[in-house]
């Protein structure tokens, strides 16, 4: 049995230091600036940036960047004068967050650990969690929501992008190899259970990461049972050469969920 959590890991740490991927690429002097003189833009999804109502004033602010590691959004946030703790089970995508920290002068706390498993911080310690698409990686999504909602405050903010869960209804493998697209995958699907034996075993010796999807009822209906309300939602395409499916349906989507108070919960 694969320890899922040490493969992907170890497979993002392998991205981090060999790959072009648009996540593991830190941002540059110029974009730091510019979030210090209050001009700045962060993604939860590939294309769209996140509306900054969603935000509030971020000065001051506790932000715990949740699974984003690689250099981007926390120092950014950092930047715009938020104090900001990134939080990623992947040592390799931290040190690029540090690697900004240390050029631009940034105060910024790294962690390394599950984002299912927040136990090393404190009740009601952030007032923002920002948590890009990532929880494709994990298998309990609702774990991760009620973590998120008792390390957050009263009133505090969740951001969370996540995809859609039909873009999981295909094999994209197949479809890399120039096959049609075809359903062929049950909902919820997850790598190591729907993966032919030789096809897991070359997507492991690939070191490429497993991947779990999950419904709405888990990743929206999930943050409502963990004690949030949804006040924000948008969907987000990507792009031609990620997918094909970008033609033809959204593939991710966004959520603005604010934990509620006893009070609003009735």
């Amino acid at each position: 049995m694969i320890d899922v959590l040490t493969h992907n890991r170890d497979a993002w740490n392998d991205d981090a230091h060999q790959s072009e991927s648009p996540w593991c690429q830190p941002v540059d002097e110029q974009l730091i600036a510019r979030a210090r003189l209050g001009d700045w833009e962060v993604v939860l999804t590939p294309l769209i940036n996140v509306p900054k109502n969603w935000f509030g004033d971020v000065k001051g602010k506790n932000i715990l960047c949740l699974a984003s590691g690689g250099g981007q959004q926390a120092p950014i946030l950092a930047a715009a004068g938020a104090r900001v703790t990134s939080f990623d089970r992947s040592e390799a995508q931290l040190a690029k967050d540090e690697l900004v920290a240390k050029r631009e002068r940034l105060d910024i706390n790294l962690v390394c650990g599950d984002m299912a498993d927040l136990g090393c911080f404190d009740a009601g310690q952030f007032e923002l969690i920002f948590h890009p698409v990532a929880n494709v990686f994990s298998s309990n999504v609702r774990s991760i929501w009620q973590e998120c909602s008792r390390v957050l405050a009263t009133s505090g903010r969740l951001l969370s992008g996540f995809m859609n869960p039909d873009f999981y209804l295909f094999d994209h493998d197949a479809i890399e190899a120039g096959e049609p697209l075809l359903v062929c995958n049950p909902l919820p699907y997850c790598d190591v259970e729907d993966l032919s034996p030789d096809s897991l075993r070359a997507r492991i010796d690939r070191r490429e990461a497993l991947e779990f999807s999950h419904c709405l009822n888990d990743q929206i209906g999930g943050q409502l049972e963990a004690g949030f309300l949804i006040a924000g939602f948008y969907e987000d395409r990507w792009n031609g050469e990620a997918t094909p499916l970008n033609e033809y349906m959204p593939t991710s989507m966004a959520t603005l969920a604010i934990k509620a108070t006893v009070e609003s919960c009735g």
